[in-house]
């Protein structure tokens, strides 16, 4: 996460200009779960397990840790280093998917409702899918779930989706990140890497020219990035196997959803229409195919500085 706060000019700087008002915006996570991890610790402020029942906080994955250290972890157990982009927020967390990260449309359902029955009580502002399902899902069933993600935008919920890793075919968006209620995010490094073959950007998900709208919408990095492991282990006076490297589409999407969380930190009366124009007006325009970059990568530096 170091190198993706530079790239996306989301400096310590900006990050405590963004804090200063002390104002503690919740994000939801629909994943895997989440471990008791020393750079979240104190922040998880709901758990609910739809898939085992289980009450204690868990992730048997280690996907859904990942992703909310993305977000907002605050480096502890890296002096900083690897925090992610919101590191003051809250975090309410679903586990939707078990442990091979594979999940049910049901529970997904579930997962949704709950958000939606508790924005009030979290103070719920932002909501992270990072899950890409596939284009063969039940069309009955996933329309339902399009519905629901229609009434969390409605009621005033930045929700962020992945756009998934079926590139690079046209119109291979994973269909929670269809509709125009939702910001969509892709993968791009802007060139970090080179031309390396392996590049989350070669197969995250395109959009289509028979769209009516741009999708995605944003693209961020998601090759190689550095977040929590919810494997980690205390270790003497500190951690051990702390971080862990993970690529795709389900890491883009919360650098996006905690940009989302660090503006709303700095400037909470803003709408969700408001949020997601910001983001697409401060967009950095890579000069690829729309149909891969969307309006271009999110550059939170600029996001904050512009209001």
């Amino acid at each position: 996460m170091d190198r993706v706060r530079r790239q996306l000019g989301c400096s310590d700087e900006v990050q405590w200009e963004a804090q200063r008002t002390q104002r503690r915006v919740t994000v939801a996570v629909l994943d895997t779960g989440v471990s008791f991890h020393p750079d979240l610790r104190g922040r998880i402020v709901a758990f609910r397990d739809f898939v085992h029942g289980r009450s204690a906080v868990y992730d048997d994955s280690g996907h859904g840790t990942h992703v909310c250290g993305c977000i907002g972890g605050d480096g502890t157990a890296s002096g900083g280093r690897y925090k992610g982009i919101a590191p003051g927020c809250l975090l309410c967390v679903g586990k939707v998917l078990d442990e091979k990260g594979e999940g049910r449309i049901e529970t997904m359902r579930r997962g949704l409702e709950w958000v939606l029955q508790n924005r009030t009580q979290y103070q719920i502002r932002v909501l992270n899918i990072s899950i890409g399902l596939g284009q063969n899902s039940d069309e009955e069933k996933m329309r339902e779930l399009q519905e629901i993600l229609k009434e969390a935008w409605e009621s005033g919920i930045i929700v962020v989706c992945a756009a998934g890793n079926n590139g690079p075919d046209e119109d291979s968006i994973s269909p929670l990140g269809r509709g125009n209620r939702v910001i969509t995010v892709g993968c791009h490094e802007g060139g970090y890497f080179g031309n390396r073959r392996d590049l989350c950007e070669n197969y995250s998900g395109r959009g289509s020219l028979r769209l009516l709208y741009r999708k995605p919408d944003l693209v961020a990095p998601g090759t190689d990035i550095v977040s929590c492991n919810a494997a980690w282990r205390r270790f003497g006076n500190g951690y051990q196997n702390v971080y862990i490297k993970k690529s795709g589409t389900s890491m883009a999407t919360p650098i996006v959803s905690g940009a989302a969380a660090l503006l709303l930190q700095k400037e909470g009366e803003l709408g969700n229409e408001e949020v997601k124009r910001r983001m697409v007006f401060c967009a950095r325009d890579l000069g690829d195919d729309w149909r891969k970059q969307g309006w271009g990568m999110i550059d939170v530096g600029r996001l904050l500085r512009i209001g």
